[in-house]
């Protein structure tokens, strides 16, 4: 039987995981903290914009338990923010124990606490993953989704330090990539400036220390926006998000909070002693990151080469999804690339021919059309998503932008990929 390992265990890795067992591989997932999905424990955001075609289209194509989880555990769905419609907010306290459920009865080995910190190699080929504690992973093929955020010295290198976020690099110790180790020729994304990485996107905060109507409109609605007084407003905080589809002037002028457990704020930070000038949030503190008031993760800083397969260039048998992929944002992203990473990683394994998702399909042009721009010096400052900003405005121009399900279904079907994901390889 073939044997993936997958190295991250965020929303790629629990993506690639899935598909790979689902496709009959023996399959162990490392990740390197005590839980699963990493950003994805503070996200909390589906389905808004592109998102919604890109969703169904993994869905039709067999990559549903997924999405049927986050669905199980929504707060709220289809509702409408400042520039984005029928989002699902799902709730970040139950995602992963539900998203950990879906992998173990796929069969999936799961390692908690496992940190990758070097490779075994054979000439150009992984061998195995060496784990902090000294234990090698064998494998016959490898999946990296490790992201492209941390280890803490980035951080505080590229952005204004450590700032307590979710990573826990501190905790776990530093993400470390094994595409580098292996001797792919990794590159970093930009700033619209041409500094290197950029800010997450959004800070979590307490909702109940926030006024009581804050927190009563959030519960009821999911959304809530506080108009900011003019002479509090940041200047260029905008210009500083990976997620630059909401980049937006309303999010410039207003506090922007959508419900996902947590008051989920849409600033890469804010000072706090700002923030609490604002009224109804006099008593403000932050959830994640704790030192919201500074910064946020820094990203994009370790992206791996790679074909539209999501085969790793220079690297025999690695296959990568998520942020590795490129400059892609977004867990809808990070899945649907994870899917595929998964499913070409047995492909490999067992001699068959790799799958490529044609460009008639939303995830089949982002894949290629991402890969092609990382390739120019302009396009590695962007940042690209199904949900807006440069790549929502050419899924609408391309006529990749619906929310018709049976029309996505049809889509898929003439693609020749309806149910590719439930096929037993192995």
């Amino acid at each position: 039987m073939a044997k993936v390992v997958i190295i991250g265990g965020g929303w790629a890795g629990s993506g690639a995981a899935l598909s790979a067992a689902k496709a009959g591989a023996n399959v162990i997932l490392l990740e390197r903290t005590d839980m699963l999905l990493g950003t994805g424990l503070v996200g909390g955001i589906m389905r808004n914009n592109g998102r919604f075609p890109a969703t169904e289209e993994a869905i039709a194509m067999g990559g549903n338990e997924i999405f049927e989880a986050v669905d199980a555990v929504a707060r709220h769905k289809n509702i409408d923010f400042p520039g984005h419609k029928h989002a699902t907010l799902y709730d970040v306290a139950k995602i992963e124990p539900a998203i950990k459920k879906v992998l173990l009865d796929a069969g999936v080995e799961i390692k908690l606490e496992a940190r990758a910190k070097d490779v075994e190699m054979d000439g150009d080929k992984i061998t195995g993953i060496v784990l902090q504690d000294g234990q090698v992973v064998k494998g016959d093929v490898f999946v990296e989704t490790t992201g492209t955020a941390g280890p803490t010295g980035n951080c505080s290198k590229y952005g204004n330090g450590c700032a307590m976020c979710v990573l826990r690099c501190p905790t776990f110790g530093g993400r470390v990539s094994m595409g580098a180790k292996a001797g792919a020729k990794e590159f970093m994304g930009k700033k619209g400036d041409g500094t290197f990485g950029a800010m997450s996107g959004s800070c979590k905060l307490h909702k109940e220390s926030l006024s009581k109507d804050i927190e009563q409109e959030l519960n009821e609605t999911g959304v809530c926006v506080v108009p900011i007084p003019e002479k509090l407003r940041k200047k260029d905080a905008l210009s500083k998000k990976a997620c630059q589809q909401y980049a937006l002037k309303e999010f410039a002028e207003n506090v922007i909070l959508l419900d996902t457990g947590h008051a989920k704020l849409m600033s890469p930070f804010y000072p706090l002693e700002t923030l609490r000038q604002i009224p109804g949030f006099e008593n403000a503190r932050y959830e994640d990151p704790y030192s919201g008031g500074i910064g946020n993760s820094m990203r994009y800083l370790a992206l791996s080469p790679r074909n539209n397969e999501l085969k790793v260039e220079g690297v025999n048998n690695l296959f990568c999804g998520g942020e590795k992929a490129g400059l892609l944002v977004g867990h809808t992203e990070a899945i649907v690339t994870g899917l595929l990473a998964g499913c070409n990683a047995v492909r490999f394994a067992i001699g068959e021919e790799l799958l490529t998702i044609p460009a008639e399909l939303a995830i089949g042009d982002a894949i290629a059309y991402v890969g092609d721009q990382m390739t120019t010096e302009e396009g590695l400052k962007f940042k690209y998503t199904f949900s807006g900003s440069v790549y929502f405005e050419r899924m609408q121009k391309e006529d990749l932008y619906t929310t018709d399900v049976n029309e996505i279904k049809d889509r898929v079907e003439k693609a020749g990929l309806t149910g590719i994901y439930n096929k037993k390889l192995v």
